[in-house]
């Protein structure tokens, strides 16, 4: 039987495939030539895990048509494909089943089965509107430096991108050439801490004048993704302050715009402003957190997610303190919540070990930078610590580095709990209960 989380997984997996085919075609490479199938399958893998990283430079290697279809396949990937598929369905007036509606409650990480083809609309509907409207804003700032289709092309592929958090390019430094642009870096991040923030909870702002309330996911994820950029701002422009090869000679103001872009891509996006190979090591150590933390659920990010890491916080406090209910904003938390969000990071953590010492046995490269790459690609982020003039540190790899690295954005954007349950599917209700007994711990 296909379950909604079998569903998931498989129907990201053939996307992925069908992608990697038509990266291969002749007509999808700026030489006229096939691709090589892993770097095809690998930047297929990256786009539609909306992660940003690539063995081959997007902007020289692919034609036109080879970045449309990578557009294309980070819309799809953005808003999961089975929100678009619904949409095909309602498009066609088909009735939705039970089935049908366990597998887009799934996909797009909604509460209840209520209502379902409304939110997938207003879905499709809001990110239309948000990224159409980033194009227009780009598109005017760009015609300034580039021909008026040339700047609306730009402005499209990296509204699309940076909403869907996917950190793709068709410039080849990526931003390094607009660090100090104060629109280009105050749009694009705009448009990645949206994505990032959650469809429910756009949609319970959007709401918020009718209903005058929040639901504690929506309190939580505003009061950690605040939390998190102003930490992430302020640390990194601390640790880089004097970096001569970051910021060390720009003005102050414009220390802390690189400093706020530089805390907020890691949240998945993926864009930068500045070569991360030429940071502290304490720096992309903190990095690295953040990308382990990721976006919140139901958005376009990856990571363990934001409420994930606050009921974690939430749980560790209430245990030193000896209390034995988790409670957040006056609500108490169920224990099964509770139980998934540590699976959920453990899964995780175990995944980024083992990736990281397959790497370490398989590829000659420096340690941090290794787990940089694999936690990026977990985290579904796009960063890479590599000099400048590179790709991602993946480009060095080997084809079986590359496909790890391929196999870890898979496990990144459908979600480690996500695939856990789908190969080791329940086999049935527990019929009975164990006697307890104590373990010693700590």
């Amino acid at each position: 039987m296909f379950t909604p989380h079998k569903v998931l997984a498989i129907g990201f997996a053939s996307l992925i495939l069908v992608g990697a085919l038509l990266l291969t075609m002749p007509f999808a490479n700026a030489r006229g030539e096939s691709t090589h199938f892993i770097d095809a399958l690998f930047t297929s893998t990256s786009a539609i895990c909306v992660t940003g990283l690539v063995t081959v430079n997007t902007a020289t290697h692919y034609s036109l048509g080879g970045q449309f279809i990578i557009l294309l396949l980070i819309q799809i990937g953005g808003l999961g494909y089975i929100t678009l598929a619904t949409m095909m369905f309602l498009l066609f007036n088909k009735q939705l089943s039970i089935k049908d509606k366990l597998n887009i409650q799934e996909g797009v990480n909604q509460y209840s089965l209520a209502d379902l083809g409304s939110f997938i609309k207003y879905i499709v509907k809001i990110t239309l509107l948000i990224e159409g409207f980033a194009t227009l804003i780009l598109t005017i700032h760009w015609s300034r430096e580039f021909p008026i289709k040339e700047a609306f092309g730009y402005a499209l592929f990296h509204s699309v991108s940076a909403f869907c958090n996917a950190g793709f390019s068709t410039f080849p430094s990526n931003f390094s050439r607009y660090t100090t642009d104060v629109i280009v870096n105050l749009t694009i991040t705009s448009l990645f801490i949206i994505g990032g923030l959650g469809f429910i909870i756009i949609s319970e702002l959007h709401s918020y004048r009718q209903r005058k309330k929040l639901s504690v996911h929506t309190r939580m994820v505003l009061k950690i993704t605040a939390l998190l950029v102003l930490a992430g701002t302020l640390v990194i422009l601390i640790l880089e302050y004097k970096n001569p090869a970051i910021m060390a000679s720009l003005p102050l103001d414009k220390k802390i715009l690189v400093s706020y872009f530089q805390a907020v891509t890691p949240r998945t996006a993926g864009f930068n402003t500045v070569t991360y190979g030429l940071m502290q090591p304490a720096t992309l150590f903190f990095v690295i957190l953040l990308m382990f933390i990721g976006a919140s659920p139901g958005g376009t990010g990856g990571g363990v997610k934001t409420t994930t890491f606050g009921i974690m916080i939430a749980s560790v406090k209430a245990t030193l303190r000896g209390k034995y209910n988790i409670n957040i904003h006056n609500r108490k938390i169920p224990g099964e919540i509770v139980r998934k969000s540590f699976a959920l990071a453990f899964t995780a953590l175990v995944l980024v070990i083992l990736v990281t010492m397959g790497l370490l046995i398989l590829e000659k490269q420096n340690f941090l930078h290794i787990l940089f790459e694999v936690v990026s690609a977990f985290g579904t982020v796009g960063l890479s610590a590599v000099p400048a003039g590179t790709v991602s540190l993946s480009g060095y790899f080997s084809d079986l580095g590359k496909l790890l690295i391929a196999i870890t954005m898979y496990f990144g954007r459908v979600g480690p709990l996500t695939l856990g349950i789908a190969i080791m599917e329940a086999k049935g209700h527990e019929l009975y209960i164990y006697a307890e007994e104590k373990v010693l711990i700590g």
